[in-house]
């Protein structure tokens, strides 16, 4: 038997992810009592159970005691009972404009502000966070991206790491990214919004792609910077780090840091044991502000 508990901060996307398991085959139970859950192990643990695969999600919601979970996984393991932790967490940012959205109250918020109840669940479940099997912060992600990872983790059986990696292009005159973990400038570079034919593309065009990169620089920009964060890497996993976001700018963020955030997502993207995802924040600013005008 596969069993899977998926936990983790409210807003972070624990109802999807049973939903993505649940179609991958899992029997998925949602916010079961603590108290019944050594009870519904051993249920599912009879080797004539059909049912090999169990999803079950537990969060604060219902004001569970989560002192009497932290008992019950000590005595699993006493046991050696097998399960593994999914962990889903995000920015208290993020979380906090989720809410907002939605416009749901937060389950320990009360009538306070959404902050403040974030602060105490994280406080609560630090604990199931420290036990986690998998760590997956979903504040970037895209829903598509969240079920390409628990396909890797929980039906393909690929190696997994608690790190995913954000490669970012920006535009200095719209302000360096505030969650950036490394920036890096590439406005040493030509730029292609001089030449006439370059200059309504972006790089995500082959054309300025191929100006960008017959560089010189550029290429020995890339092979350097690959190298670092090839080093880098496995020294943030060992820390402990799970979100790595990896800021690339030029002055516009349309053509110089979209052609190198490119290139060195394809790169590290040829990795398997942690996620990656490319992001060009700016790459259509240029034209709304000329739109404006």
């Amino acid at each position: 038997m596969r069993f899977v508990i998926v936990t983790g901060m409210s807003g972070a996307g624990k109802t999807t992810a049973l939903k993505m398991l649940e179609d991958m085959g899992y029997f998925c139970v949602d916010n079961l009592p603590i108290p019944l859950l050594t009870r519904f192990v051993e249920m599912f643990s009879e080797p004539e159970e059909e049912v090999k695969k169990i999803a079950l999600g537990l969060d604060v919601r219902g004001g569970q005691d989560f002192t009497g979970l932290q008992e019950v996984l000590d005595e699993m393991d006493e046991k050696q009972t097998s399960y593994e932790i999914l962990f889903l967490d995000a920015q208290d940012d993020v979380l906090i404009k989720r809410y907002k959205e939605t416009r749901r109250q937060h389950p320990l918020s009360g009538s306070g502000r959404v902050d403040t109840g974030i602060a105490k669940e994280r406080e609560k479940i630090m604990f199931l966070k420290m036990r986690a099997t998998y760590i997956l912060d979903t504040s970037k992600m895209l829903t598509r991206e969240l079920k390409l990872e628990l396909e890797k983790i929980f039906v393909k059986g690929e190696s997994f790491c608690n790190l995913y990696i954000t490669v970012m292009s920006f535009g200095f005159k719209y302000g360096i990214p505030q969650d950036s973990d490394l920036v890096f400038d590439v406005r040493f570079l030509p730029n292609p919004y001089y030449i006439d034919e370059l200059r309504e593309k972006t790089g995500n065009d082959p054309e300025v792609q191929d100006y960008v990169m017959e560089n010189d620089k550029a290429r020995e920009f890339l092979d350097k910077l690959t190298d670092m964060v090839d080093f880098l890497i496995p020294n943030y996993i060992l820390e402990g780090k799970n979100q790595l976001v990896i800021a690339i700018g030029c002055t516009g963020g349309k053509h110089r840091s979209v052609t190198l955030a490119n290139a060195l997502y394809q790169k590290l993207g040829s990795q398997e044991n942690y996620g990656v995802r490319i992001e060009h924040r700016d790459i259509g600013k240029d034209a709304i502000t000329k739109r404006k005008e």
